[in-house]
Parts: structure tokens; C-alpha cells; sequence
């Protein structure tokens, strides 16, 4: 199990990918300024770390440089709303791994972490982090090759389907609000008035049977085991 430390100081984007991440399976340290997050980034503690630029008493080239000249070879993944040439260039010649503005997707930062721990220094690939398959209700999920089957029969599922069902098998049997689907799947800045969880349950419903989804009134929806 991954440790990743989150150094964030804007409270809505911490809780946002801790509580992502989380439900990932990943344990998650979150600290809300330079100094702070330095000193957790150099414990040895960490796998990974997400790294906003915009902190107070250090920024977050600041801590990159620090971290990087005391030797660490930790993973980072520079997250900020400073989206442009020269700052991006700025984090990747810093040390950084990974680089991404906001506002951003859960399921993009997700994709980032996996890879980034994959190609971190003695891992040598054979395994990540979490689970490499999933299986509920039937269905199994790849999560190297991104496939979904039922039985021997391979099911078809476009990247926000395939992102949405790994939500719901890692917790599958509990309880998940539209809103946590939401902000898992499709990102913090989307639209929380719209139906577009309750459209792509019903795409999975198709796919995997009706079974295999229960909405539970006025809380979610729930994966079965």
C-alpha cells in the first residue's frame, strides 16, 4: 500500500484528492505549507508526493529545489493553477516527474499517481500499488490493460465507463453518493447540478446487467459483490 503525501494549501483541492485517493486505497498525509510539507517530503515516509506551487513559507519550486538537493529521488507531481510555458518547464528542470494545471480531473491525477509509482526507483514494475484486477458482481476488471469482462465475454467500455466502474468495484457493497462519483470520475469544477453520474450508471447497467448497480434511494448508488 502506497503512502502519498499531498502538500496543498486551498483545503477544498486537499480533502478533494485525499479523499480520491483514499478511496483508492493509497494512505494519505496531507501538510498546507512549504516548511511543513519539506520536512514530512525528507522523513523517508512517502512514496509520492503532490506538490502545489502556491504555499506559504516556501513555494513549491522552493521545496522542489531543497528536496532535490538533499538527494531525495521521491516522486512528485507538481499541481497548480499556473498553467503556463515557462512554469512548466521551470517544475520538470526543478526535479518534478509530472506536471498538471488546474482545474483537473480525479481520474487523470489517478492515472498520473500509478504511473509515476510504477516507474519509481525499486519498483521494478512487476507490481503497483493496488490491485492489478478487480472482480464484482461478475465482472473483472484489468487494470493494466483497461479491459473489462464478464465470464470469457469482453466488454466494451470507453475511459470515463472504465474510470467509473473502478470506483465502484474498489468499494464495491458500499455506498457512494452521486457527488463522490462526480468528483472522483469527472473533477472538482464539473457542474454538480448535472445528470451525467446517473447517465453512465445506466451505460454500466446495459454492460454489466441491471444486478449488478442498486440505487439506494436518497443516498447513491451501490456496486454488489
Amino acid at each position: 500500500m502506497a503512502n502519498i503525501l499531498i502538500v496543498e494549501d486551498e483545503a477544498r483541492i486537499a480533502s478533494f484528492v485525499s479523499k480520491g485517493l483514499t478511496a483508492q486505497g493509497y494512505v494519505v498525509t496531507v501538510r498546507e505549507d512549504g516548511p511543513s510539507g519539506l520536512d514530512e517530503a525528507l522523513s523517508g515516509a512517502h512514496d509520492l508526493m503532490v506538490l502545489d506551487v502556491g504555499l506559504p513559507g516556501m513555494d513549491g519550486f522552493e521545496v522542489l529545489d531543497a528536496l532535490r538537493g538533499q538527494g531525495s529521488r521521491l516522486p512528485v507531481i507538481v499541481l497548480t493553477a499556473r498553467d503556463s510555458v515557462t512554469d512548466t518547464v521551470a517544475a520538470l528542470e526543478g526535479g518534478a516527474d509530472d506536471y498538471m494545471a488546474k482545474p483537473f480531473r480525479f481520474a487523470e491525477l489517478l492515472a498520473r499517481v500509478k504511473v509515476r509509482l510504477r516507474q519509481a526507483p525499486g519498483n521494478d514494475g512487476a507490481s503497483g500499488p493496488v490491485a492489478d484486477t478487480l472482480e464484482a458482481a461478475g465482472v473483472r476488471l484489468d487494470l493494466r490493460t483497461r479491459r473489462a469482462r464478464i465470464g470469457d465475454t469482453e466488454v466494451d467500455l470507453s475511459s470515463r465507463e472504465f474510470v467509473l466502474a473502478e470506483i465502484f468495484m474498489r468499494n464495491a457493497g458500499h455506498v457512494l453518493s452521486r457527488e463522490q462519483l462526480l468528483d472522483h470520475v469527472w473533477g472538482i469544477d464539473f457542474d454538480p447540478g448535472s445528470n451525467v453520474v446517473d447517465v453512465y450508471v445506466g451505460y454500466l447497467r446495459k454492460k454489466f446487467g441491471a444486478g449488478a448497480i442498486s440505487t439506494v434511494r436518497g443516498m447513491g448508488y451501490r456496486f454488489e459483490r
